[in-house]
């Protein structure tokens, strides 16, 4: 199967072309430009470069969130788009799932912590393992606090890895609670289109209607929408 991957969730912005697992071009940029000015001609560079024609592909798979609210809603929505006009199925992945692929090389039984930065003390996470040279999950996705991250994490005895744009939040929290950690490369770091390949591998191909964004929280509009409610 020849996917095309989308991942707008943060700061860095790439789309990937995947076949059957396997890595066949990754157009990369985390310069904080605007994804919705970025990632169309990314796409189209990419499979102009490869001369891949846009009916070869069979799928689009996009990260689904958790992440940035603007970046989520500008990937699924440029997913659906694609989608519909070439009348091809959409995969939606967790971008957590997604950036745990990068883990796949590391020891049997080492906790892969993703942990992105959701703003007012929170993180974005969840945890996996490594399995077979796979990462299987152990948590759903959540927004948590880091402390409370580090305690649930005390116990385990193994190390942790830890990645993404919250690391530094969530690497204090954990040594502070004797957690024996370790963080990813700059390389491993972040969020990649090819890891959301590699996750949408296991999962099944579905209408773009039914791709739909998933923040775990309000945002901050919608919070203060609520506030002024209840105070009225």
């Amino acid at each position: 199967m020849l996917i095309l991957g989308i991942e707008t969730s943060a700061r860095a912005c790439s789309a990937a072309l995947c076949r059957d697992g396997e890595l066949l071009a990754q157009s990369y940029e985390r310069t904080g430009l605007t994804h919705s000015r970025t990632l169309l001609p990314m796409i189209e560079n990419m499979l102009s470069n490869t001369e891949t024609p846009k009916n070869a592909l069979d799928a689009i798979a996009v990260a689904q969130g958790p992440g940035s609210f603007t970046g989520i809603r500008i990937g699924i929505s440029t997913a659906k788009g694609l989608c519909w006009g070439l009348d091809i199925p959409a995969v939606g992945v967790s971008t957590l799932e997604a950036m745990a692929q990068s883990a796949r090389f590391l020891p049997e039984g080492t906790i892969v912590c993703p942990a992105m930065d959701a703003r007012r003390s929170q993180l974005y996470n969840a945890l996996f393992t490594v399995q077979n040279g796979v990462p299987v999950r152990l948590t759903e996705d959540r927004a948590i606090a880091a402390g409370a991250l580090a305690e649930e994490l005390s116990g385990s005895g193994k190390s942790v890895w830890i990645l993404g744009d919250g690391w530094a939040i969530c690497e204090k929290a954990l040594k502070e609670r004797g957690v024996e950690c370790a963080v990813a490369p700059e390389e491993l770091r972040w969020q990649t289109a090819f890891g959301v390949c590699l996750a949408a591998q296991s999962k099944t191909p579905a209408g773009a209607e039914d791709l739909l964004p998933v923040y775990l929280r309000l945002s901050q509009a919608e919070r203060e929408r609520q506030s002024r409610m209840s105070e009225a």
